[in-house]
């Protein structure tokens, strides 16, 4: 019988190490596939969807986000998980001359940002990247702004992630990171899990014809670390003047963070 050598800790650990899908714990070699499934479904709907289930306030949350960014022009943008391209359109609006990277794991959302008017108008401002935001194909330090919205807590790793965003920033860029979060009021907390888990799949299964996948997304949502314990981590991936505000009592959260 041929004996074989000990497994290496590299090994074990890719053998064992696990994440969430939602309630649910995956393997993390699978959890990417599974977002993708879901954000391939969702797709064509997507855009109507975030208004029904926030009752149109993501408007309100996404052109917050942009006072505090602050868009100038000659900036270049990367805005990940960018799918229809709600963020790269307010940008560019806001900064005529600048330049936008809509970079997405989903080509089912990055073409569908592209049917939309605004891309057309600011094609010669745009790309549109299909990618893995815990890999980005960018050279270090290439990108003034990196913006990423309701869409981190999807990402299997978001540590690399975070770090990535540092990595292909220029010294001096910035992050901004637009997220559902934690209401710090638990009454408040509580109705607004009633609203979520009561509503938003029936709204997802009317809508879309798809009541698991806004399932798993309002899980998600749960799952998704409190602001302070968020903003530690932009602050262990390298980022200074780390700082958060929260949206609508903290039903969002808006956090910055510098290269410096």
């Amino acid at each position: 019988m041929i004996r074989q050598g000990p497994m290496t800790d590299s090994d074990t650990n890719s053998a064992t190490r696990t994440t969430h899908f939602g309630f649910r714990t995956v393997p993390e070699d699978v959890k990417a596939d599974m977002v993708h499934g879901v954000f391939t479904n969702v797709a064509s709907k997507y855009d109507v969807m975030n208004d029904a289930m926030s009752l149109g306030i993501h408007r309100i949350w996404k052109d917050a986000m942009m006072d505090w960014l602050a868009p100038r022009n000659g900036q270049k943008l990367l805005d990940v998980a960018g799918g229809t391209g709600d963020i790269a359109f307010r940008f560019l609006k806001r900064a005529p001359n600048a330049h936008a990277t809509v970079f997405d794991m989903t080509q089912g959302m990055l073409d569908e940002g592209r049917k939309r008017a605004e891309a057309a108008q600011m094609g010669d401002r745009l790309d549109w990247i299909c990618g893995d935001a815990m890999a980005l194909p960018f050279a270090d330090n290439s990108f003034d702004v990196y913006t990423i919205s309701f869409g981190i807590r999807n990402v299997t790793r978001i540590q690399d992630a975070i770090n990535e965003a540092y990595r292909v920033l220029k010294p001096g860029g910035r992050m901004m990171v637009l997220e559902f979060s934690q209401i710090p009021t638990p009454g408040l907390q509580w109705l607004y899990d009633r609203y979520s888990f009561n509503v938003i799949p029936r709204l997802g299964q009317a809508i879309a014809n798809d009541r698991d996948s806004y399932q798993y997304l309002v899980e998600s949502i749960r799952k998704f670390p409190p602001q302070e314990v968020f903003a530690d981590m932009i602050r262990k991936g390298g980022f200074e003047n780390v700082k958060y505000r929260n949206l609508s009592m903290g039903i969002a959260a808006l956090h910055s963070g510098w290269k410096i």
